[in-house]
């Protein structure tokens, strides 16, 4: 496909499928030509979104495609409660009463909710049936990229799921204009989280450039999201699956999923609870490797941007620990947490108990 300068397609290489992510300004464009490429045409597609995002953009997404497919959409409740198996069944039976078949297409345009529940009901309707993201929030880059679908449990965040890649992702940053500055904040964790993890050089580059979420201007959003996708993409061809390498890429997910469940789905936005959890992760560290100096560099850029930095006295450190223990990296009931040596290199380790409980003391 032709390339125009607004935007640019980078190429993901798993182990079972290779897919572009086409970025940037106007990349939605390429949805109904990239539909038309498949060597059977899709018999018809059915939109996945939610509420808030429908009234947005689904009327000008359809009327797009309906000149050449035949258009379904479903618009759930916005927010993390709606991964729900009750919803999950419900698009099964509406995709089945409008008479999808197995060259049938589902597209999730939304948030990370959406592209979880979305591309579950596509990895298991009538055994597996093609996906595309069209991501509409800055969160979405990481989730929208590597395949991981999902819906939650009363007992756990994402504990019934798949591996399951899209044919795509289309990512246009025009999506991202109309975002509250919450959610702007909870996926720009994320992007930090990337940087932490595996590339030092990005992460000097927005402490520098990126002091406030002000400076998240078109030009440093895209450095952020093409630099983001680009470390997903090298950990996720490494370890499809998630059995070692990939597991890096939950850096701050222990607590943070253990927050979201505690407080109450939707009581924290996942990005707070991730930035909340790194901090955590960067204290630990720091106990181990007395070398390592990054807590306070930390602290200061989450006050600058927003990140909560303190546990509510609400919940309990042993009420966390609890809901860090249902975490899918915890065997026998050893938490397993990714930690920190020195920017770009992590490790996955055992922690205490004692360690753990001692350290969330820390942050109330």
């Amino acid at each position: 496909m032709p390339q125009s300068s607004n935007w640019k397609e980078i190429p993901i290489q798993t182990e079972s499928k290779e897919y572009p992510v086409f970025l940037g300004k106007g990349a939605v464009k390429q949805l109904s030509p990239f539909l038309g490429s498949f060597q059977k045409k899709p018999s018809k597609v059915l939109i996945v979104t939610d509420d808030v995002v429908a009234d947005l953009y689904l009327s000008e997404i359809v009327s797009s495609l309906t000149q050449k497919f035949i258009v379904h959409s479903y618009v759930l409740p916005n927010g993390e409660e709606a991964k729900s198996f009750e919803n999950y069944h419900a698009i099964q039976t509406f995709a089945l009463e409008k008479g999808m078949d197995r060259h049938s297409v589902i597209i999730a345009l939304g948030g990370g909710v959406i592209g979880d529940i979305a591309g579950f009901v596509a990895s298991t309707f009538m055994r597996g049936i093609k996906f595309i993201q069209v991501p509409t929030t800055l969160l979405a880059h990481d989730s929208a990229v590597g395949g991981k679908v999902a819906i939650n449990h009363p007992l756990g965040k994402n504990m019934i799921g798949s591996f399951y890649q899209p044919e795509a992702v289309i990512y246009d940053v025009d999506f991202l204009k109309s975002l509250p500055e919450k959610e702007m904040r909870s996926g720009f964790a994320e992007v930090v989280k990337h940087s932490l993890i595996w590339d030092d050089e990005f992460y000097q580059w927005i402490r520098e450039n990126i002091k406030s979420l002000d400076d998240l201007t078109e030009d440093r959003l895209l450095v952020s999201l093409e630099n983001g996708i680009k470390i997903k993409t090298e950990v996720v061809s490494n370890d499809e699956k998630e059995t070692g390498l990939r597991a890096i890429l939950n850096f701050g997910h222990t607590l943070g999923h253990a927050l979201e469940a505690a407080y109450g789905y939707g009581k924290i936005t996942h990005g707070d609870g991730v930035a909340l959890g790194m901090l955590f992760a960067t204290r630990l560290s720091e106990k181990l490797h007395s070398e390592l100096k990054l807590t306070t560099d930390l602290l200061g850029a989450w006050e600058r941007y927003g990140f909560p930095t303190k546990i509510r006295p609400s919940v309990s450190p042993e009420e966390l620990l609890g809901w860090m223990k249902k975490d899918k990296k915890t065997q026998n009931s050893h938490i397993h947490m990714v930690l920190i040596q020195s920017v770009g290199n992590v490790e996955l380790r055992t922690v205490s108990d004692e360690f753990i409980l001692e350290t969330l003391q820390e942050f109330y």
